[in-house]
């Protein structure tokens, strides 16, 4: 289930890094970029969606679902959008999903017992229209849980600095989860990588003790349990690689 966002001056100051980084061993870190490549933010948001939207509305009727959005494409007045759920009844959360006001056109592309995935227009685009909003483009997958949404963003410093202001200007209660900078086009690891080591660290599966098994993990990927267990720890290996011994090792 997703944790509420913070709220108040603390998240001002975890906004706003300025010079150096503290470590969690004590060192520091100085945000640059390498030599001709541009200084880029990776940062991952919770934010908690407004009540009127239909994610919201269905999430929480499901605290226990989750609701990823795959893509969405602006349509005027609305958003042809490909989601997917993941609950112990999935059927039951497509129907809340089918059954709301905003959503039209439902139809389900494949569906078990856990997971299903559907395509439909969604009227309102409040789901992620302060991304547009902002000119950065949203990055899929978009997650959703008991009302609460999570995505990432990847920007230079002052888009970063922009999009914080545009948040912090309409009130949004959010948190901002991690921060990486990172230089243009060395991205360390590679779509799938991502997404594997994103679905452990969300599970708790990294955490101590953990929260969940590598069967867990596997399950909500859709793969074996030795093929995630091999896509995490090569990820894990990349990131230390780059983190640890600098790009060069890449």
């Amino acid at each position: 289930m997703a944790r509420r966002p913070t709220t108040g001056a603390a998240r001002r100051d975890v906004y706003r890094p300025t010079g150096p980084t503290e470590d969690r061993d004590g060192g520091s870190t100085t945000p640059t970029a390498a030599a001709g490549g541009v200084a880029l933010i990776r940062a991952r948001f919770r934010l908690a969606l407004r009540s009127d939207i239909w994610a919201a509305t269905v999430s929480t009727a499901f605290p226990d679902a989750t609701l990823r959005l795959l893509t969405g494409v602006p349509m005027g007045d609305r958003a042809l959008e490909l989601g997917e759920v993941r609950a112990a009844d999935a059927e039951a959360v497509v129907d809340a999903i089918d059954a709301h006001p905003d959503i039209s056109e439902y139809r389900t592309l494949w569906a078990d017992d856990r997971r299903a995935i559907g395509q439909y227009e969604a009227v309102e685009q409040g789901l992620y229209e302060f991304l547009w909003a902002s000119s950065l483009p949203p990055e899929f997958p978009i997650v959703v849980e008991d009302g609460v949404m999570e995505f990432d963003l990847t920007a230079t410093r002052a888009q970063f600095e922009a999009f914080g202001d545009a948040l912090d200007a309409d009130d949004h209660d959010y948190e901002l989860l991690s921060v990486v900078h990172a230089a243009e086009g060395r991205d360390p690891l590679t779509t799938r990588q991502r997404e594997c080591v994103t679905a452990a660290l969300r599970r708790g599966y990294f955490e101590v003790p953990r929260r969940c098994t590598l069967a867990d993990v596997a399950a909500d990927l859709g793969v074996d349990t030795s093929t995630a267990s091999e896509t995490i720890r090569r990820a894990t290996g990349r990131v230390m690689e780059q983190f640890l011994l600098g790009d060069d090792s890449l």
